[in-house]
């Protein structure tokens, strides 16, 4: 661990990434630090700011190469210089040698390259973080591309995830970050990215995303060959596409890119809420376009190694959230977040949705285009901090995913209008789920478990009515018990009373008796003080 920070350390002074920090925005500790440590002690490189971070995320490893590739989405956060040069990540990272790639193939499928494809390119066609592609042809003829996990790469995952774990640990041990959730933020990046390193789970995703939109000409994914598939080996059909990232050569096409940009975010709502099943990867590197009818531009998938699902109510929850965004309903805002427990309890609904007003209606005086449903949601983040809210690990996909779509659709064409694209889509779907057809539904959904627990009926209602008359009976029970303690309780002290009037009259008579008062002289004062004492005790 101490290695792997001090490599981190190193990589950060080497390409002097400190010169990125406007040190004039930072608060003094945070000034103070970077003046005590040494990086004065490297020299100033002379390649440009932005490929000093990009090349330092490559030499980081594959959870830094992410970051930055969710980074080179956003173009309206980032300097030009940046966003274009973090876009070589998507694709562009250094390969490892053909020779690995040919040996990890032949060991995992069981055969020689020559037997197994026809044709094996041995420069890949992409070099992502965790993988690399091959362009190939089967012996029947198909192209293909075989995808294969980097070698060794589980084990610098593993040593950088135990590292964010334990800083996160850390971080949760202060009250302001607590909310927060670091450790389950941590644990669900992590099992999201190992994920990525089994190409079955990944070939299974491919696989139900293809069947959701087999009837739909908006997505297209490539077919699997799942005969030639293996946990670090994985065989796809080639596409012959457009990275949706290029677009020049979309425009020199005639690619309608405002209808693009639209279908792009319609597809994002339909996999989150029609199917629950949502691509949670979908960086420029990952999407292409088919571009043979300019007029009707249809997507394609790739790379499905990360997806994302919600739970109904979380479905519900959402959707409701974003239409009452959508009609600047913030008590209504406010009041699902209470009730879905994303914020404390105790909160008003009243003194919540007045803090989020504060924040967004200065965002919806600006022209729809204008606004940034990433800003939006960020500034809601950034208002519930003061109400405890706590993050929600089973939406940082989402809200990443979200993100990068916006920003996918804004690099199409800039005037894209994702509120007014969302919500007829988000209307109708709500419409759906709690009118008529949603119940309709439903009920379908439920009959089979309807139909076998129908002859259970009769049983189940006499089981329930014995458990309510046994509960009756019960509750009888202890009230008399409750109304005989209250009615011991009543006579207690008059018992007591009675008590001590009997024993002060005896001890009255005893004293007037001449035995008693010849006894008391031969006694130690002592003997009478104690009998003394004790008598009074009984008398109080």
């Amino acid at each position: 661990m101490l290695t792997r920070l001090l490599r981190i350390f190193w990589v950060i002074a080497r390409y002097r990434l400190d010169l990125l920090l406007p040190r004039h925005r930072l608060p003094t500790r945070m000034r103070l630090l970077l003046l005590v440590l040494p990086f004065w002690l490297f020299p100033k490189r002379d390649l440009p700011r932005a490929v000093r971070l990009r090349v330092a995320l490559e030499t980081l490893g594959p959870i830094y190469v992410k970051f930055g590739q969710m980074l080179s989405t956003r173009r309206d956060l980032l300097p030009s210089d940046f966003a274009t040069e973090l876009k070589k990540l998507q694709d562009q990272v250094p390969p490892f040698p053909n020779d690995v790639a040919r040996r990890v193939v032949e060991e995992s499928l069981g055969a020689p390259i020559d037997r197994l494809f026809s044709h094996f390119e041995a420069s890949p066609l992409a070099s992502a973080s965790i993988a690399q592609v091959h362009a190939a042809r089967l012996p029947e003829g198909d192209d293909v591309v075989v995808k294969i996990i980097r070698p060794g790469i589980e084990k610098v995952l593993r040593s950088d995830i135990l590292l964010l774990t334990r800083v996160a640990r850390l971080l949760r041990c202060v009250p302001e970050f607590r909310r927060l959730r670091p450790v389950e933020v941590v644990e669900d990046y992590r099992l999201s990215l190992f994920d990525e390193l089994d190409l079955h789970k990944e070939a299974a995703n491919t696989s139900q995303l293809r069947r959701n939109f087999s009837q739909s000409h908006l997505l297209y994914v490539p077919t699997l060959y799942w005969p030639l598939t293996r946990r670090n080996v994985m065989v796809q059909e080639r596409i012959y596409g457009i990275p949706v990232a290029d677009i020049e050569t979309l425009r020199a096409k005639g690619v309608d890119l405002r209808l693009l940009a639209e279908r792009g975010v319609e597809i994002f709502f339909t996999q989150v809420f029609r199917d629950n099943f949502f691509h949670a990867d979908m960086h420029p590197g990952n999407i292409f376009v088919d571009a043979r009818d300019p007029a009707d531009p249809r997507y394609i998938a790739i790379d499905c190694g990360i997806v994302g699902s919600l739970t109904r109510e979380d479905q519900d929850y959402l959707a409701r959230n974003i239409l009452a965004f959508f009609h600047q309903d913030y008590y209504e805002v406010a009041a699902l977040h209470i009730e879905s427990g994303w914020v404390g309890e105790g909160t008003r609904a009243n003194e919540f949705a007045s803090a989020i007003r504060a924040v967004c209606e200065p965002i919806f005086e600006k022209p729809l285009k204008d606004i940034s449903f990433g800003q939006a949601l960020m500034g809601l983040f950034q208002t519930a901090q003061r109400f405890n809210m706590e993050v929600q690990p089973q939406l940082i996909l989402l809200q990443k995913t979200l993100i990068n779509i916006e920003g996918l659709g804004r690099t199409l064409y800039p005037e894209l209008d994702l509120w007014h694209t969302a919500k007829p889509y988000l209307e109708n779907w709500m419409r759906e789920r709690s009118g008529p057809r949603g119940l309709w539904k439903s009920l379908k959904r439920h009959a089979p478990e309807l139909t076998d627990r129908l002859p259970e009926l009769p049983l189940l209602a006499h089981q329930a009515l014995r458990t309510y008359a046994h509960g009756q009976r019960h509750r009888q029970q202890l009230a008399v018990a409750q109304s005989q303690q209250l009615r011991q309780s009543r006579h207690q002290p008059r018992r007591y009373r009675r008590l001590r009037i009997g024993l002060l009259l005896l001890a009255t008579a005893l004293a007037w008796q001449p035995f008693l008062s010849d006894w008391v002289t031969e006694q130690h004062w002592s003997t009478l003080t104690a009998g003394a004492v004790g008598l009074l005790l009984l008398l109080l």
